[in-house]
């Protein structure tokens, strides 16, 4: 029973707090206090890293053009994903081992190929695999968690996203401004990078830390090799 009376008090005044009439503080603690801002985005970097597998969402623009892009990053390096360029086609793309495939629709192929559409029909339902070493980096975690680029940072004010609530961090530099929001609960994962510049903005996410990823090539039967269809 006085373990019972002990337990009563100790709700009835954390009730209090509420309404002000004691003090039974429910402040969170800041998991980053004390160090600067490119420290916390060290930290991230290293945490994002190191989950392995990743996805990513996000739209924005490239050289002017609309564009959406969904991928996942498997533990191996290896990828899958698609992108949307409004007029300028839709395609899917898998990275598996060196190699780099395509599979668009018409409007990707005749963008891609400077408006020619005279190979286009080849690449029909295919995927065309790309030469050796092309598609290197298009998924690589060290590349896009670049710890090294995350300097002279400054940091704002907390905010949530989707919830979570989240570290702000900016850095602006010739007229770009970007800004990442770390998690501030959890592994400090990044969860959204905003970039704010009049050629190419964007905003991405990042989600499904760690959760596993399985890629695999496709069958050699689908394959188009452009690399080969260059020498014919």
């Amino acid at each position: 029973m006085a373990a019972n009376r002990k337990l009563m008090v100790a709700a009835v005044a954390c009730a209090a707090a509420f309404v002000g009439i004691t003090g039974c503080s429910s402040e969170e603690k800041d998991p980053f206090e004390g160090m600067s801002a490119d420290k916390i985005a060290k930290k991230a970097a290293d945490a994002s890293k190191g989950a392995g597998s990743f996805k990513v969402t996000g739209e924005g623009k490239q050289e002017g053009k609309p564009i959406k892009v969904d991928f996942s990053v498997a533990k191996s390096g290896d990828c899958e994903g698609k992108m949307d360029g409004g007029a300028g086609g839709t395609a899917e793309f898998l990275v598996s081992g060196e190699n780099q495939y395509m599979k668009g629709d018409a409007a990707y192929w005749k963008n891609a190929m400077g408006g020619s559409g005279g190979q286009t029909s080849r690449f029909e339902d295919k995927w065309v695999k790309t030469p050796n070493g092309q598609g290197a980096g298009v998924c690589d975690a060290d590349a896009m968690f670049q710890s090294k680029d995350l300097k002279k940072l400054k940091r704002e004010d907390d905010a949530d996203v989707d919830g979570k609530k989240t570290a702000v961090l900016t850095k602006s530099e010739s007229g770009k401004k970007t800004t990442f929001y770390v998690a501030a609960e959890g592994k400090p994962y990044f969860l959204k990078v905003v970039t704010k510049d009049k050629s190419d903005p964007g905003t991405m996410y990042f989600s499904d830390y760690g959760k596993s990823v399985a890629i695999k090539a496709p069958a050699p039967d689908d394959i188009v090799d452009l690399e080969e269809l260059m020498k014919s």
